[in-house]
């Protein structure tokens, strides 16, 4: 297994990162035979925060290559006063006149202390970009950009009503920008207001052009099982906005919280070069009781205007779709992905991911050859740190991964393996031991800060220890040998709802890696994985 070749298993129809977690896909432009693609995410991190906006390229739609980032300088925005979840909300990249612009909002001291809108310039999408450009009094999150065709700039963003008429009470407003300095010029105007649909938490504001009419298409209901996307339209762009008669245009909300595809919302259109029209937007794959240890996911659907000239879902059932037809664009395979890794490169692959930015003495690819050397640190995983982890997101609902360790702890306080983690609150540990001078193996689980041991048992063996974790829709499943066929059952159905983003509140999804900690004490003991290998299947 260990030396099986190179496979792919990442999904066909969903574009994720190389590296460390995104959400909030938009800004879907073509330039020149090439698609373009921002998305917000942590480059440094496997959770929510601070963001920054990845870029990402493709010819088909379909597969995609991470070409840079547009905020990556630290002159760029100041990170220090960003807690977890804050950063970088949701972006909308566009293209006019040979520049590149991007319009997101920075959110730091607080959820609600203090958005800040900016705008970001670049003549290549893959850099350099430019520093932000902050407006002036504009408030609110999720703005965006849209150009007239009479040369004007108009910004959108959304709002909270002072005072709200009820919880989630948001509008949506639109105010010309000024075309050098990137300032607001002239009057705010209020283009929809939530009291008149009774919409909850409009968000995610974009206004197109087409057959005569401005269109604004939002987001609505909250990002939960009531996501949705609704539509509007005018003859004036500041004018008086109609409502698509069929709001909300796409939603599963109506569907089975345990529906294949759910929490559908937060879109983005574009019409390709052979004038079919797609919709890029999040959603989720849920499982019993709407739980989902994916998180948040991107989806392609195709959409057309309707004889009535509202937008609509192409699909034969009107739903986002676990398999739909491809855009008709030449078929790009894109790089292969490498779910195997055998530490025989001198450079971690970017497959892997550290929670926060990782010193430079948390590994070692060089010190034995062929072998990834994780340090143990005194920090756990119960802790809001930079622990000995190294891990991969879980993309399949079904998946085995194997690993292959040599470990020789010198104490007791010291622990080894594999570990499950959506955050520092919940998660499964796998790991290597000493008790009464022998090697134990132990899984023990963790929720919301409370530590149970779920099994152990003595190895009666020495040498290298084969760690196994799989999962299908019964749970975790945790198994060990003494080589890489042996396969014993340690402990069988670990509860998945301990690792899903409904537990933590979140959406991140879960991660699946290398785990080594003393227990708060110092130690110059490591853990040597020669290789692991991640397979996987989706129900």
């Amino acid at each position: 297994m260990s030396k099986q070749g190179k496979r792919d298993f990442r999904p066909n129809i969903h574009f994720t990162p190389e590296k460390n977690w995104n959400n909030d896909p938009n800004g879907l432009i073509y330039i020149d035979g090439i698609w373009h693609l921002y998305y917000q995410c942590n480059p440094n991190n496997v959770v929510w925060g601070p963001m920054h906006w990845g870029h990402a390229i493709s010819k088909d739609l379909i597969h995609w290559e991470q070409i840079g980032h547009g905020i990556s300088r630290p002159e760029q925005l100041d990170y220090h006063n960003c807690e977890t979840s804050l950063g970088l909300w949701a972006p909308t990249i566009r293209y006019h006149n040979g520049i590149f612009y991007i319009i997101n909002t920075f959110v730091s001291g607080g959820r609600e202390a203090k958005r800040d809108n900016y705008i970001i310039t670049a003549k290549d999408p893959s850099g350099p970009w430019s520093n932000a450009h902050f407006i002036k009094d504009a408030d609110g999150i999720d703005s965006s950009l849209f150009f007239d065709h009479d040369g004007r700039i108009w910004y959108t963003g959304n709002f909270i009503f002072n005072p709200e008429h009820y919880e989630g009470h948001h509008g949506i407003y639109l105010c010309e920008l000024d075309s050098k300095t990137f300032q607001f010029k002239g009057k705010r105007t209020i283009i929809w207001d939530g009291e008149k649909t009774r919409s909850k938490w409009i968000e995610a504001p974009h206004i197109y052009y087409e057959n005569g009419w401005y269109y604004l298409l939002v987001a609505e209901g909250g990002t939960f099982t009531n996501h949705s996307v609704m539509m509007a339209r005018s003859r004036k762009i500041d004018g008086t906005y109609e409502f698509c008669p069929r709001n909300p245009i796409i939603s599963h909300r109506h569907l089975s919280l345990e529906h294949e595809i759910s929490v559908t919302g937060h879109a983005d259109i574009v019409k390709t070069q052979n004038d079919e029209w797609w919709m890029v937007l999040l959603a989720v794959r849920p499982y019993k009781h709407a739980h989902f240890n994916l998180g948040r996911e991107t989806f392609l659907v195709p959409v057309l205007w309707d004889s009535d000239g509202w937008l609509r879902i192409d699909t034969e059932n009107g739903l986002v779709n676990t398999q739909e037809r491809r855009p008709n664009l030449p078929y790009d395979t894109g790089k292969p992905e490498f779910y195997s890794d055998n530490f025989e490169c001198t450079e971690l692959s970017m497959i892997w991911n550290s929670i926060h930015p990782y010193p430079v003495h948390l590994f070692s690819l060089t010190e034995r050859p062929g072998c990834l050397r994780l340090y143990l640190c005194p920090e756990k995983l119960e802790e809001v740190c930079t622990p000995a982890f190294l891990g991969r997101r879980q993309q399949h609902q079904i998946f085995h991964m194997q690993a292959a360790m040599d470990f020789s702890p010198s104490s007791d306080h010291e622990d080894a393996g594999l570990a499950l983690v959506q955050d520092d609150r919940f998660h499964y540990t796998f790991t290597v031991s000493l008790k009464h001078s022998q090697r134990i193996l132990r899984v023990q689980k963790v929720y919301n800060h409370d530590v149970t041991i779920l099994a152990e048992t003595m190895l009666d063996f020495s040498g290298r220890v084969y760690l196994t974790v799989s999962a299908d829709e019964t749970g975790y499943h945790f198994y060990y040998g003494s080589n890489e066929q042996m396969k014993v059952p340690l402990y069988l159905k670990a509860d998945p709802t301990l690792l899903s983003s409904v537990t933590n509140s979140g959406f991140t999804g879960t991660y699946l890696g290398m785990y080594g900690t003393s227990n708060k004490h110092k130690t110059e003991g490591y853990a040597d994985f020669d290789w692991i290998l991640y397979e996987g299947q989706n129900l």
